[in-house]
């Protein structure tokens, strides 16, 4: 087949992958009982409670997107990229995506873009106050983003630093699975394709790897991949609200005992 045709057969399976696979395969919204398993396994993990998920940032290389938009994509690390969010459960299912955002876009600028912030925010105002995400320093602390203390004054903080950070390296292995599952998204190489392509193919290989993951295709994280390639500690300021630092100061107490 010519090159042309390959990359025709390719964007049509995009779009029907997207139309029909990513909608059914990659979901934020839980039933109770599905909620209820979530909690009780990230509880189990380090006495956590209240985690339907875990949040993070990853960047995917891609190709210069033009001199127009070379500025938005170049990201802090030196190469074009996107910055791509996930939230996982406690199996490494990715629950939701988002791929659209520029690399030079930090990772707290994307939840806030994001409908999953509006589906967790939204759920709070409604009268849901015990469940939240876990997410990096880079993340606004809210009543339904839990985050680390950023400087640690006593053991209480220090100790449930350490079980927020226990907890929340399912996402960190999400990644490194979903990327040396597929290779084509891995830092090294990236996506040699204009930025709305490779948010497609990005998309598809998260619908993949939880179609993967139901079907029990295993593959375990490997070494050199994992690591916490985004955290960053000192770009944005947390603003803290008052009722989120009341959950997460009542969180780290009951840690303590």
């Amino acid at each position: 087949m010519s090159k042309a045709k390959v990359s025709e057969v390719i964007s049509e399976c995009l779009n029907i992958v997207e139309q029909h696979i990513c909608a059914k395969w990659i979901r934020l919204q839980k039933t109770l009982g599905e909620e209820d398993e979530c909690k009780q396994s990230f509880f189990n993990s380090a006495g956590v409670p209240g985690v339907v998920g875990c949040i993070d940032g990853s960047h995917v290389r891609i190709k210069s997107p033009g001199q127009q938009q070379q500025h938005l994509y170049y990201n802090r690390k030196g190469y074009y990229s996107i910055n791509v969010m996930v939230i996982c459960d406690h199996n490494m299912v990715i629950n939701y995506v988002d791929a659209r955002h520029p690399g030079a876009h930090h990772d707290a600028f994307v939840w806030d873009q994001s409908d999953a912030h509006d589906h967790f925010k939204n759920n709070f105002i409604r009268g849901k106050r015990n469940t939240w995400l876990l997410g990096d320093s880079g993340y606004k602390l809210q009543p339904y983003m839990m985050t680390p203390y950023r400087n640690p004054s006593n053991a209480t903080e220090r100790n449930y630093n350490k079980k927020h950070s226990k907890t929340r390296n399912v996402v960190e292995r999400c990644f490194s699975v979903l990327k040396n599952r597929f290779r084509c998204i891995i830092g090294s190489r990236g996506l040699h394709y204009s930025p709305a392509k490779a948010t497609q193919i990005i998309n598809t290989c998260c619908a993949l790897h939880n179609i993967c993951i139901f079907y029990k295709n295993h593959l375990l994280p490997s070494d050199a991949m994992f690591q916490n390639e985004n955290e960053d500690l000192g770009s944005f300021s947390s603003g803290d609200e008052t009722a989120a630092i009341t959950i997460r100061d009542e969180i780290a107490l009951n840690l303590l005992n």
